[in-house]
């Protein structure tokens, strides 16, 4: 069905940069002639809606969401009804805006806009998230930090949008919505293998890190439950006599080193622009310096795997404790902490408020203990490990570039759909109903919802 699709026969230009030429019969119309905006504040019994990058307008699960704080005054939030837009404004550059679902509150960091009857909503959230109109997007953003720019709604309304008739809309995003349906139905079953080989992968490398090479050595009690029993000539010692604080900052010169829960600390550099979302301040005396083969953690999210071996000399945030490690082998060191069982344990020693951003304890994490086996039986370790998931790392690899595949040819296709460089009335025509929710990242597959962070509600509440 896809390989089907066609151009439009007739195009016209519209003089807009970011959209170029459109079909004959659509025209360009201001966002003030396409919908209202929806100021109604005074329903504190709706539920309360937020704004997913990955999925659009959702309702918000409070028993089970990671950052459970909410507005004690609900008399601040407005309504939006079911077929409404709302978007985020400082985030919608970055894809934050969707349909109303149903009924519910947003944030008085949000604008809300009511279609009006010559408007098919779900069409609209497909066009607001292509990379084209984001970018148009953060041309009328205003505000004093680039990075907190907000699309107010007297900005909105002034920017312009693709016009196709009401019936032809419906057939767009019914087509998307199939074609969306379909791809999450394949990404999930790649994204089912990763996790398969990641899992085999952790197997090979708890047997190895806590049993060694060698089946018929002799075995000792750890004394750790989650250990159980461990070669005789092993040794056992906290992690706090394997460490100590190290303190050296300002140092400009260095590279930025970042903590990822896949990868444990890398260079910054290396990252992709998706991976690269914190912001990094101007003036880095602050930063602590790690050195090779120290010990690096982000305390809020050990619990997640977000800790590692520093592979060069670099900085990092303040904010990231960094110790000295003392082990023979930095290799093993990796290994061994970032191993799932070792995850879990800077878990148990990891607690506060919110879910979703734990605190390291220090004096629980000096209690972990280490496995200590010679250096000798390190190396080894190591090259058995690496040399046993090749073909594991392989396979996954393969299919992570499959998946981003996948993805990238989405947004394409509904970039192409949405702005009417690509036909797809007949095909959506005779499609069958849809039982899978479909995927619109506009890109990566991050997922951001600034607008019920305290802060963002405050400075929007302000600067409104």
């Amino acid at each position: 069905m896809i390989d089907g699709l066609r151009a439009y026969p007739e195009m016209k230009e519209t003089g807009l940069p970011w959209l170029g030429h459109i079909p004959t019969h659509w025209e360009v119309r201001r966002n003030g002639r396409l919908f209202s905006a929806r100021r109604e504040p005074g329903f504190p019994d709706l539920p309360i809606l937020e704004v997913s990058i990955r999925s659009g307008v959702r309702v918000r699960d409070f028993a089970n969401g990671a950052r459970k704080q909410e507005m004690s005054d609900r008399s601040k939030y407005q309504r939006a009804v079911t077929g409404d837009i709302a978007y985020n404004m400082m985030r919608m550059w970055q894809g934050a805006v969707g349909v109303a679902p149903s009924d519910g509150l947003v944030s008085p960091a949000y604008v809300v806009a009511r279609p009006f009857a010559s408007i098919h909503a779900p069409y609209y959230a497909y066009l607001f998230r292509t990379a084209a109109y984001m970018r148009e997007v953060d041309t009328f953003s205003r505000g004093i930090v680039p990075d907190r720019n907000r699309l107010y709604w007297e900005s909105f309304k002034q920017m312009s949008s693709a016009f196709p008739p009401l019936d032809e809309q419906r057939l767009i995003a019914r087509f998307l919505d199939w074609h969306g349906s379909r791809t999450a139905k394949l990404v999930r079953a790649k994204k089912k293998i990763i996790s398969l080989l990641n899992e085999q992968k952790q197997a090979i490398i708890h047997r190895a890190v806590t049993r060694g090479l060698n089946s018929s050595v002799k075995l000792k009690p750890s004394g750790v439950p989650w250990l159980g029993d461990v070669p005789e000539s092993w040794t056992i010692q906290s992690l706090g006599s394997m460490t100590k604080r190290r303190r050296l900052r300002n140092r400009g010169d260095l590279p930025l080193l970042s903590v990822v829960r896949e990868r444990g600390v890398i260079l910054r550099s290396s990252m992709s622009d998706e991976e690269n979302r914190n912001f990094v301040p101007d003036d880095l005396s602050n930063y602590k310096v790690a050195l090779h083969g120290d010990l690096v953690i982000n305390k809020m999210k050990a619990w997640q795997g977000s800790l590692g071996i520093a592979p060069c000399d670099g900085i990092v945030s303040p904010a990231y404790f960094v110790y000295q490690l003392d082990i023979e082998d930095v290799a093993f060191g990796q290994m061994l902490l970032r191993s799932k069982e070792y995850v879990a344990s800077f878990a148990r020693v990891s607690d506060g408020v919110r879910i979703g951003q734990w605190d390291l304890s220090i004096d629980g994490m000096k209690r972990i203990p280490v496995l200590r086996p010679p250096r000798d039986e390190q190396v080894a370790i190591v090259e058995f490990v690496n040399r046993s998931t090749l073909e594991l790392e392989s396979i996954k690899q393969f299919t992570d570039r499959e998946i981003s595949l996948l993805q990238e040819f989405r947004v394409r296709l509904i970039a192409d759909a949405a702005t009417g460089n690509v036909d797809v009335r007949a095909a959506a025509a005779g499609l069958p109903d849809i039982t899978e929710a479909p995927i619109n990242e506009p890109s990566g597959d991050g997922d951001i919802d600034d607008a019920f962070n305290a802060d963002a509600c405050e400075s929007a509440e302000t600067a409104a």
